[in-house]
């Protein structure tokens, strides 16, 4: 079969339709975003065999979640009566710790996190037993199978919290696309439009798993590209809380540039190197700048709170404590004692130690720096230390003389 058949918007969705027997996809505007990102696919994304198949499988799965949310949401209309009250959005530049802070405050049983196996599949396959847990550990197996490194630099299982760009998803307007395809039409025609309609989304899937789960609480959200939306977050959202993770830019560039290369590898028959490290510049000092103008405007309905990376990994509960005094939230005692012994068994949320050359990404260090520069000035960002060979920066635990793996995302 021809790739452009196999990719064709019309036959993905009528193949959708036939396959879960359900017609009615709701009122959300998925068909412009699924049109452009097929195209981008079919043009500029070189896929390789298992991209082609792979993207196939991805976006027949996420009609069909469209398709089976809206068949519950018309026999039960109480989900949409659900409440998602002063949500918490973790945000920052990629790589400085936003996961592990995530996974940190999906410890509290007080706070509600998505999880992977939830996004993936948000409802059970009718008429079977539930195993939705074991099918997506089984797919994250393969995953890491063809691409090993992604274990070490982004550790994830099924029940591991997942970034709110996996939901924004099923409507075709979410960053998650260009993160794993090199697509640069979809993302000129993503960064183009307001992502009010993909929040909009994003706060009736939060309905559908609140109501699954039986009981309200409080959100904790994660994604490092909430800092280019936070208005339309905002606008969904009016009582939302922010947490800003600050880290040395210098340090993330080249991080975020490798881990894009690691997920792109398995889709795409060619990694332009040179390319991916300009754009994750351009693009990450962008949102340094959008980050420097909310914490001057300070235009949400609580001041937002800023940590930095060094303290987050030097001190896990020492970071926590400051995030729930800030927003004041209730401490239970023995929740935060679990943290600190989790944060002992399992220092730096899981990863591996990597090393990354600038020169792979054709970057420079100096000029990556003048870049960030005014952005590192405002929140007193210092450069993180260099090891003897240069080629990586150690983290140098502020409360010990431990220096960490390099990076915690």
């Amino acid at each position: 079969m021809l790739l452009h058949q196999r990719l064709h918007p019309r036959d993905l969705i009528e193949r959708s339709r036939r396959r879960s027997k359900l017609e009615d996809f709701g009122d959300w505007p998925f068909q412009e975003g699924l049109q452009v990102f097929l195209r981008a696919c079919l043009e500029e994304a070189q896929l390789s065999l298992f991209g082609q198949l792979g993207t196939r499988w991805d976006v027949s799965r996420l009609l069909g979640n469209l398709l089976r949310m809206r068949a519950e949401e018309e026999r039960v209309p109480e989900i949409l009566d659900e409440r998602i009250e002063r949500p918490i959005f973790i945000t920052g530049l990629p790589r400085s710790g936003t996961t592990f802070l995530h996974q940190l405050m999906a410890a509290d049983p007080a706070n509600q996190v998505p999880r992977v196996w939830q996004l993936i599949h948000p409802y059970p396959t009718a008429g079977k037993s539930d195993r939705r847990r074991q099918r997506v550990a089984r797919q994250l197996r393969m995953f890491r199978f063809l691409s090993p490194q992604f274990g070490k630099m982004h550790p994830i299982g099924a029940e591991s919290p997942q970034e709110c760009s996996e939901i924004t998803a099923h409507i075709f307007s979410s960053p998650r696309f260009d993160t794993t395809y090199s697509v640069p039409s979809y993302r000129q025609w993503f960064d183009a439009n307001r992502q009010l309609d993909a929040f909009r989304f994003h706060k009736r899937f939060l309905q559908h798993l609140q109501y699954g789960a039986g009981r309200p609480g409080r959100w904790a959200l994660k994604c490092p590209d909430h800092v280019f939306a936070l208005s339309d977050i905002q606008a969904v959202y009016p009582d939302a809380r922010f947490v800003f993770v600050h880290r040395d830019p210098v340090q993330v560039i080249v991080s975020v540039a490798h881990l894009t290369e690691v997920l792109r590898r398995p889709f795409t028959k060619h990694v332009d190197r040179a390319a991916l490290g300009w754009n994750e510049v351009e693009r990450w000092s962008k949102g340094a700048e959008l980050m420097i103008r909310a914490a001057d405007a300070e235009p949400f309905a609580e001041p937002i709170c800023h940590i930095h990376y060094r303290e987050l990994v030097g001190d896990p509960v020492r970071t926590m404590q400051k995030i729930y005094h800030h927003f004041g939230l209730p401490i239970d005692p023995e929740v935060f004692a679990g943290l600190d012994r989790t944060s002992v068994t399992n220092a730096n949320g899981g990863y591996g130690a990597n090393r990354y050359e600038f020169s792979t990404y054709q970057l420079d260090p100096a000029t990556t720096r003048e870049r960030f520069a005014q952005y590192a000035e405002r929140f007193g960002i210092s450069p993180e230390l260099k090891s003897a060979s240069g080629t990586r920066a150690a983290v140098r635990n502020p409360y010990s003389d431990r220096l960490l793996p390099d990076p915690a995302d």
